[in-house]
């Protein structure tokens, strides 16, 4: 059991350290990226990597699906001189009117869960389940991204070891996101506090697209109680991966090398200032 982890008793808590409004505000500024319909979108710039060394700004990026971009939207999108967008969401999760962000990026598609979070698939679990039960099956799902996924984000890692300028998303850039970023941010020497508040910090970023998601399935007759495991994100989901690769690797630091061929040293060359 991780003890990073299990210091955020409460699970939704934000921070594992209290700042000041200030200083809270500050932080936030250095690394936000304001969209008019892309949720969650954040610069992982500023934070502190291995040697006191920071992660740059303006290099590795993460939000929910851009592809709901407006027209302005694009052109800020456009001006962050992006080389890659990798998606994990599966064919079942996209749209036709998706196009046209297609045809202004270079989007490379590397599914994760494909066929267990398309609305067909999901609909029926929520209507036949209770607020336990979603809560374990995003356990499970946490459980899997190391194991069943390993394949996929090894080549995600391998994609980002090249030392492209790049965004990676999912639907709500929470769940397969929220992994992938452990995953670099542990790579790059992150440390576990830091990973943790960044993970967690997807629950107040994407508080509007929850409400509007709640609001949608309540008009489904989805209870809230139901959904809102699927939505929000948790320590202890986090931990469910982390005890899986501990249980199949003894540690992150071996995944990264072992599982995934992850060369840790070219990484931070091409991420870490200084």
């Amino acid at each position: 059991m991780l003890k990073w982890l299990q210091r955020a008793a409460c699970p939704h808590a934000f921070a594992a350290v209290p700042q000041s409004p200030a200083a809270a505000g500050a932080a936030q500024a250095m690394h936000d990226l304001v969209f008019e319909r892309i949720s969650n979108a954040r610069d992982l710039g500023g934070l502190v990597g291995a040697e006191g060394r920071r992660v740059r700004h303006g290099r590795l990026y993460r939000s929910g699906n851009p592809a709901l971009a407006s027209a302005a939207d694009l052109d800020r999108l456009q001006a962050l001189g992006l080389d890659m967008v990798v998606d994990f969401r599966s064919p079942g999760e996209k749209s036709p009117g998706e196009a046209a962000f297609g045809q202004r990026f270079r989007w490379q598609a590397v599914p994760v869960l494909e066929g267990s979070m398309a609305m067909d698939v999901l609909m029926p679990r929520l209507r036949a389940s209770t607020p336990a039960q979603m809560d374990a099956f995003m356990h499970e799902v946490y459980r899997d991204f190391p194991v069943r996924y390993r394949a996929a984000f090894g080549g995600f890692m391998q994609t980002v070891q090249g030392g492209q300028t790049l965004l990676f998303h999912c639907t709500a850039g929470k769940d397969r996101t929220g992994f992938a970023a452990l995953l670099l941010l542990a790579a790059l020497g992150v440390g576990q506090d830091d990973i943790l508040a960044n993970y967690l910090e997807s629950n107040q970023r994407n508080a509007q697209f929850n409400a509007a998601a709640l609001a949608q399935m309540g008009e489904l007759g989805i209870d809230a109680a139901v959904m809102t495991p699927l939505l929000e994100v948790r320590a202890s989901y986090l931990e469910a991966s982390m005890q899986a690769i501990d249980a199949g690797w003894g540690g992150v630091g071996n995944y990264l090398r072992d599982a995934l061929q992850v060369d840790v040293a070219q990484l931070r060359a091409h991420y870490l200032a200084g």
